[in-house]
């Protein structure tokens, strides 16, 4: 039994939670899931960057205006947030390849980071291979801004989001509609039958953006975090994006409301302008006392049988 059946099946008897018990619940995990780099011995720094992830989301009611790409004078389409997001779990779910990876295995990721100074200098190029221990139980070899280093197994109750258990991430349903529930209600068994609140998606929103960090997740499970957040308030759409290719693109950015910690609007999804295929992230980081504008995008991810070997 996991992790996850051991929390729905605790003090089962108990009465239901009330709606402000689950929300002073809610922020406590917040608060652990940004706090892993300063609790634990071992700073899990990937892990840490998808858990405060907080970037995608999206509204019906925000638009574009994105020009095509033929003659002088190119007719305009309206795009709004739905639509890309939409679009890009169709483009997930025509590319996605079914994986069913053995709990002894590794999850292999290669991604490609460009920093540039915000004050202007000179840009820096970062490749970040590392592999994760499938199930959590041998260690793990991670990278990231070029720095490398061998990651203990996981102890008992450590926490990270998303899920690094397999058996975990099978169990978040692939319905769009029931898995901001399933993120909503965590460690708890879910009551599809109670609607969202306004209060519940600012959490959820992180839950499921954090999915996207994920390098590699169950088939269906990619394509209906992009089709829940589509169905998630917060953000605006941005024209005029491009990756680090100069290909053209469309950034969702999340915004949220004023005041709450999701509310920076740092960090940028981008998606291709055709097909809306997911393309990479723009951010921000400080560190030094200089900010930084930054790049990233996963250039390959894949099931491997032992540490550093690549596919």
């Amino acid at each position: 039994m996991n992790e996850l059946e051991l929390l729905r099946e605790w003090d089962a008897d108990a009465p239901p939670l009330t709606d402000s018990v689950r929300a002073r619940g809610r922020f406590r995990l917040y608060q652990e899931m940004r706090a892993p780099a300063v609790s634990t011995a071992v700073p899990r720094r990937p892990l840490l960057r998808i858990a405060v992830a907080t970037v995608a989301a999206a509204t019906v009611t925000t638009t574009v205006v994105v020009a095509g790409n033929t003659g002088t004078s190119p007719p305009a389409r309206t795009v709004s947030a739905v639509t890309v997001l939409r679009g890009a779990a169709a483009e997930e779910r025509r590319l996605e390849k079914p994986i069913a990876p053995r709990d002894d295995q590794f999850i292999y990721t290669k991604e490609i980071i460009k920093e540039t100074p915000a004050g202007g200098g000179r840009s820096k190029t970062y490749v970040d291979e590392s592999w994760n221990s499938v199930d959590g139980s041998k260690r793990s070899y991670v990278s990231e801004l070029g720095h490398t280093q061998w990651v203990p197994p996981d102890r008992p109750g450590q926490r990270s989001w998303p899920p690094r258990r397999w058996a975990q991430l099978k169990q978040l349903p692939t319905d769009p509609d029931k898995l901001p529930i399933a993120l909503r209600e965590v460690g708890m068994r879910p009551d599809y039958e109670r609607p969202m609140e306004a209060d519940d998606w600012p959490m959820v929103q992180i839950f499921l953006s954090g999915l996207l960090r994920a390098p590699v997740l169950p088939e269906g499970l990619r394509p209906a975090t992009f089709e829940a957040l589509a169905t998630v308030p917060g953000v605006k759409v941005i024209p005029g994006r491009t990756d680090v290719d100069g290909r053209a693109g469309i950034g969702i950015q999340y915004v949220g409301e004023p005041g709450t910690p999701w509310a920076k609007g740092e960090q940028v999804l981008v998606f291709d302008a055709k097909t809306y295929r997911y393309l990479g992230m723009r951010d921000r980081r400080t560190a030094g006392g200089t900010t930084y504008r930054q790049w990233s995008y996963r250039a390959a991810e894949a099931v491997v049988d032992r540490v550093l070997q690549r596919p």
